[in-house]
């Protein structure tokens, strides 16, 4: 899959009834600009007030994922948000004239073929991926509900599910990358239990239920009382149990549809982390709340690790360049040359590094009973490994040098030592201009920074004697 963020080609409308509400819903789905995310807009009320969809926002999981910001609730909105992520796209504008999104069949597969029929497009900025580095758990004793997640280089989620009783059993449901939502996870209903269902009706809590938008599976007696009540509710002039233990006038989609429904809800729900994941979730028993919370878990991290802005490489990869290409573009020799390999190279940003060893000659004077990296020689690194990316950009980097103007805002935030594997980032503030350089650049050890500066520098074409 394409690294880019993507939106829709162009807008799509769908309508139908709110599951809970029982309203009528038009929903328009509206292509939007780079790093949007995914914004509600209550096109049914003065102002069409926004509710980003943030875990920050969550307020109720039962029966279903609710929003709200300001008093601007969004409910049940989780089959959408899923459809959204299944469909690989970053940012979408979804209108709505109520507060629920049409419940179609109880599943994503309705807004997924609306999505496909106007197309996907890709965007100008790249993707940023909450990238898991270790395991992370959230559990619930209450209901021994427990999601993990896991490295992986893809996105992947397992579902397991047990609700202790016979006509559903224990279920189980994969999907090994997001391409595969569409065929294996989109079609797979929403469901209840009989005994919950009956307690929905006697409270008025699902006003917009058929028998085609929701599996029931029959874990009670079926009473004439009871026939009665579901025979009115869903406009029916007979109800009955198929042998499979459910509830007629519907066929299974697949013989573990719940399973991969509640993997439907985990991909939904975790949508309002508001970044992709590259990770494997594995949720045993998951449900609204559970998923929301290990949400805010996820968005906990993302945060952290934008924080840190730690970039994220590969070292085992062929570098851009070695020392030897290194040495053909900067003038520096050793003992004063301070990086070692290049990892990273584009128009606007550069990854270095540099191995710290008790060789280096500065170590002899430099605290030698307590050897330090000096700071202003990370800071020279840093400007060294900016020099690479102005210097790779010209025909002749061997007559060119970089020279500083100014240094700003430097902050030295652990010590560096031997031993020590220093990998230095450089990002362009704004474009060159005249030879003029302003950049900012990182310096971190493992997950944290060790230096950071704000630098300016001229590249010179150097004196012909």
């Amino acid at each position: 899959m394409s690294d880019m963020q993507k939106t829709l080609q162009q807008e799509v409308t769908l309508s139908g009834i709110g599951l809970h509400t029982g309203k009528e819903v038009k929903l328009t789905m509206k292509p939007a600009k780079e790093n949007t995310g995914f914004v509600f807009v209550r096109t049914d009320l003065e102002g069409h007030p926004q509710v980003e969809a943030d875990v920050n926002y969550v307020v109720a999981t039962e029966r279903g994922t609710t929003l709200e910001k300001l008093g601007v609730k969004i409910t049940t909105c989780e089959h959408l948000l899923a459809a959204l992520v299944g469909c690989d796209i970053d940012n979408a504008i979804l209108e709505m004239d109520a507060s629920e999104p049409p419940i179609l069949d109880g599943s994503s597969k309705y807004f997924v073929e609306a999505i496909e029929s106007v197309g996907v497009v890709e965007q100008n900025i790249a993707r940023e991926y909450l990238v898991v580095k270790e395991v992370l758990t959230y559990s619930d004793p209450a209901t021994g509900s427990e999601i993990t997640i896991i490295p992986s280089d893809t996105y992947e989620v397992t579902t397991m599910v047990d609700f202790g009783t016979k006509v559903l059993g224990t279920q189980n449901a994969t999907l090994k990358n997001i391409s595969e939502f569409k065929d294996e996870i989109s079609s797979a209903r929403t469901f209840s239990f009989l005994h919950e269902l009956e307690m929905l009706l006697d409270h008025g809590l699902i006003k917009g239920g058929d028998i085609s938008n929701a599996i029931v599976y029959v874990d009670k007696d079926l009473t004439p009382e009871t026939t009665e009540k579901l025979k009115k509710a869903f406009g029916k002039d007979n109800v009955s149990i198929r042998p499979n233990g459910i509830l007629d006038n519907l066929n299974l989609n697949y013989p573990n549809e719940a399973a991969r429904h509640k993997l439907l809800d985990v991909i939904g729900d975790l949508a309002l982390a508001g970044v992709k994941i590259k990770g494997k979730v594995i949720a045993n028993k998951p449900g609204h709340y559970v998923n929301t919370q290990f949400a805010k878990k996820l968005n906990r991290q993302w945060k952290l690790q934008k924080k840190k802005n730690v970039p994220d490489f590969d070292l085992t990869k062929e570098p851009v360049f070695d020392i030897n290409g290194i040495m053909r573009l900067m003038p520096h020799r050793p003992p004063f040359l301070l990086i070692d390999k290049i990892l990273e190279l584009s128009d606007s940003h550069v990854v270095g590094l540099k191995n710290v060893t008790m060789n280096e000659p500065f170590f002899v004077g430099h605290f030698p009973k307590e050897p330090v990296m000096p700071g202003v020689l990370q800071v020279e690194a840093l400007a060294q490994t900016g020099g690479i990316l102005v210097l790779a950009s010209v025909p002749d980097p061997e007559n060119y040098s970089t020279y500083f103007i100014k240094i700003d805002k430097v902050k030295f935030k652990r010590k560096v030592v031997p031993g020590d594997t220093i990998i230095f980032k450089i990002e362009l503030i704004e474009p060159i201009r005249r030879g003029i350089v302003h950049m900012q650049g990182y310096g971190y050890v493992g997950d944290a920074v060790a230096v950071e500066a704000e630098l300016m520098a001229q590249v010179a074409k150097n004196k012909v004697d």
